[in-house]
């Protein structure tokens, strides 16, 4: 099998990894940087799962050949708490939103949430819809993850709506 040596910087650490030509960058992440965080379930890119953000957009990391990703900047759901122990603040919510259940979507549903709210602070419900829209969950539905993802937008901006005020 042909391999290929590529460089990538994964949650702001630089990696330099022999890979075969045909694996996926969610192959890499999980079986060898062991970013377990990423989840792999259809491998077809339709559950989103598995999404990490590659040089600040979204991606399905089970349709990216990990070829792809060299010299990129890859964030997975490892690197965005802002220090080791602590939670990001769409994670927190999250979390006291009730947005997840069985967690399998809630890794690829949070970096989803983070690249929109880095390049729009202050979305609409709409524009949490779309953004979300590549990530199935069959637990929850999706009004507590809409709301979470609201909650962490008024955070990040320091606003402090109340729960019912959303």
């Amino acid at each position: 099998m042909l391999t290929h040596k590529i460089r990538l910087r994964v949650n702001g650490t630089r990696y330099e990894v022999e890979v075969e030509s045909r694996e996926f960058l969610s192959e890499v992440l999980r079986d060898r940087l062991f970013l377990t965080g990423t989840k792999e379930s259809c491998g077809l890119g339709d559950c989103g799962s598995c999404t990490v953000i590659m040089d600040g957009i979204p991606v399905t990391s089970c349709l990216i050949l990990a070829v792809e990703a060299e010299g990129k900047e890859i964030v997975t759901i490892e690197g965005i708490a802002p220090e080791v122990g602590e939670l990001h603040p769409i994670q927190s919510k999250f979390s006291e939103c009730g947005a997840v259940q069985c967690g399998f979507c809630t890794p690829g549903m949070i970096i989803s949430a983070k690249a929109l709210l880095d390049r729009n602070p202050s979305p609409s419900q709409e524009e949490i819809k779309d953004a979300i829209s590549g990530n199935i969950c069959r637990c929850t539905g999706y009004t507590k993850i809409i709301k979470a993802i609201s909650a962490a937008s008024d955070e990040m901006r320091g606003e402090t709506a109340t729960s019912d005020e959303r």
